[in-house]
């Protein structure tokens, strides 16, 4: 097998020799036994002449074909959503795009391929004179775009409410006219303040627990309009209890890519499906895994995910909302991209040693799946970085 030279927390550097990869038996999505979506990152164009701190430019073909490769896998795709840097360098007029033709991609398949779009207000233009009429405004907008297109909504988080409202009531008035409105049942998203520090104090409390009463509530209200609610707090606890208290028709996916294995496994009183940005870099592994447990086989099921999750949580560490750059960095190892550049020049937002050790557990959960072509797309990133 080869090696490369990977820098470590010392100084020193170290001939690391890759292991054998491993191989996994793709799933249809008619087989999974729970709803599972990827949230999908986007591959941006690095030929165009564009300035990366002001400008999205995307390499549309490489971008569908991803799509492509997790429909293939039997994984849905969660399109234009956080992992996809909505907020961090992805604009809405981009997003609307992406948006369109994603969905049209997902028609076009044989049988088709399951779809979410996030749904947002991060067209509107932050400001102190911006009120809540404004954010329902702009939910419209964007809500009325993903309908046009074909595609389910994820009715996303929105900066601009959090930054307005003054309390519950304003969450309970912008959540109860969005849904009065749509055509078909939503998927709530709610995203935590370490995933984006802008939505802290989100539903109009910053306790985790008095914020999930006024969710719940708002879920209570408007059931036949939810299809379900991701939570992305990184909190199992969390996650269990508001499942839990659930309206029966309502399903939870979760957003926790600390402690998926076991919250999509469920328990005596419920389990979870899935949405999760890890499930874009661990496509192969999460799609076999559900397998695993379609056929009953839990004891496959852990041991497939069980190397996955500290990568995950390395990806995922603090701070969170730089964990696009390691799912990209993934595609590009695994040869889904020529390239490591990034939408908002994010390539630079983790260290040369953090992507390191993201190659290192990469390596060691057996998702490397060419570990020649990995080593040197790993030596030229390292070479770039300042690392000989």
């Amino acid at each position: 097998m080869p090696s490369v030279d990977l820098p470590t927390s010392d100084g020193r550097i170290e001939a690391y020799r890759l292991s054998q990869p491993l191989t996994y038996e793709p799933a249809r999505a008619d087989a999974l036994p729970r709803v599972a979506y990827a949230a999908a990152h986007v591959v941006n164009d690095p030929r165009a002449d564009a300035d990366p701190w002001l400008d999205t430019a995307l390499d549309w073909e490489a971008t569908l074909a991803y799509r492509e490769h997790l429909w293939s896998l039997g994984l849905g795709v969660a399109e234009a959503m956080d992992t996809a840097q909505r907020g961090m360098g992805l604009d809405w007029p981009t997003s609307h795009e992406l948006i369109r033709r994603s969905v049209a991609a997902s028609k076009a398949r044989d049988g088709g391929g399951l779809i979410a779009c996030g749904a947002g207000t991060d067209h509107l233009a932050p400001g102190p004179d911006i009120g809540v009429d404004d954010v329902i405004r702009a939910y419209e907008d964007q809500c009325e775009a993903v309908e046009a297109a074909g595609g389910r909504i994820v009715l996303m988080a929105s900066r601009a409410l959090a930054a307005c409202a003054e309390g519950p009531a304003d969450y309970e008035k912008v959540y109860g006219r969005i849904l009065s409105q749509v055509r078909e049942p939503v998927l709530i998203h709610w995203l935590g303040e370490m995933f984006d520090p802008a939505l802290d104090g989100y539903w109009g409390d910053a306790d985790h627990m008095a914020a999930m009463e006024v969710c719940l509530s708002i879920l209570a209200a408007h059931a036949e309009k939810i299809d379900g609610i991701k939570i992305s707090l990184l909190d199992d606890g969390k996650e269990i209890a508001m499942r839990r208290r659930l309206p029966p028709s309502v399903r939870m996916y979760t957003g926790d890519d600390f402690n998926y294995p076991a919250l999509i496994a469920g328990d005596a009183e419920g389990f979870s499906h899935a949405l999760l940005g890890i499930f874009d870099a661990i496509a192969p592994a999460a799609s076999a895994a559900l397998l695993a447990m379609a056929r009953q086989d839990m004891d496959g099921y852990f041991a497939t995910l069980a190397p996955t999750v500290p990568l995950s949580r390395h990806i995922f560490r603090a701070p969170t909302r730089f964990y696009k750059t390691g799912v990209v960095f993934m595609a590009y190892l695994n040869g889904h991209q020529d390239h490591f550049t990034m939408v908002g020049g994010q390539e630079s937002a983790r260290s040369t040693l953090h992507l390191s050790d993201l190659f290192r557990l990469a390596d060691k959960a057996g998702l490397l799946r060419d570990p020649d072509a990995a080593a040197a797309r790993m030596a030229a990133v390292l070479a770039v970085r300042g690392v000989a």
